[in-house]
């Protein structure tokens, strides 16, 4: 019996499309698969820091009946993020791959320095940029470094601020500047991790809003 190619061919094309419908629900099997692994796959757990310190007490010292408000700090644009920054060698900065400030360091600068604003009782109300209030008494500044500095085994967090005190009831810029002072704390830790970092920034911090908050007062109570 002679076969016929054609009948041959014929009859493979029609298997086939018989098992078409099984090959793309294997495919989409496959497909739903391997996209569910991805999703459920754990991912990278990044932890978040702040500070954490008590605020400065002040005893023994004049109280001012007037309001103060905290301008939204500005940040250097190398520590303008959440990325706890280090820097290794000279003239390098890196980041820690897994670990982020709860906020951007201008923020959570003067926020704080608000908080013991509030704490310490000294002015009539501190105000946040936030607040619609307005204040006699206005506090600028900015974050020039806010970074952990490793040198030959040793690890150092430092923190720089340069801040500007006006007060507005005087008129002309000039006649309003109280001060314009930087500030820089500079804390040594032994423990190699974020959290030392967190706490040696946290401890140079407040030392920061002691200072910050008695210069205030000064000014405001000199004639």
């Amino acid at each position: 019996m002679t076969r016929n190619p054609i009948s041959e061919i014929r009859m493979r094309e029609k298997k086939l499309f018989n098992l078409l419908p099984f090959i793309v629900i294997l495919i989409m099997s496959v497909s739903l698969g391997t996209g569910c692994i991805k999703r459920n796959a754990p991912s990278t757990i990044v932890k978040r820091y702040t500070f954490e310190y008590p605020s400065p007490e002040f005893t023994g010292v004049a109280h001012s009946d007037q309001t103060i408000k905290i301008e939204r700090f500005s940040v250097a644009k190398a520590f303008n993020s959440q990325s706890m920054v280090f820097r290794p060698e000279p003239y390098q900065l890196d980041t820690y791959a897994s670990d982020r400030w709860m906020t951007n360091p201008g923020d959570m600068v003067s926020d704080y320095l608000l908080r013991d604003l509030r704490n310490s009782g000294l002015f009539k109300a501190a105000y946040s940029y936030r607040d619609l209030e307005d204040a006699r008494y206005v506090l600028e500044g900015s974050v020039d470094e806010f970074l952990e500095v490793d040198n030959e085994g040793t690890r150092t967090a430092i923190i720089t601020l340069s801040l500007t005190l006006l007060d507005f009831s005087r008129s002309g810029s000039v006649d309003r500047l109280l001060f314009q002072k930087r500030y820089q704390a500079s804390e040594p830790f032994t423990e190699r991790t974020p959290t030392g970092l967190a706490n040696a920034m946290s401890t140079g911090m407040g030392k920061l809003s002691a200072m910050i908050i008695r210069d205030i007062l000064q000014s405001v109570q000199t004639p």
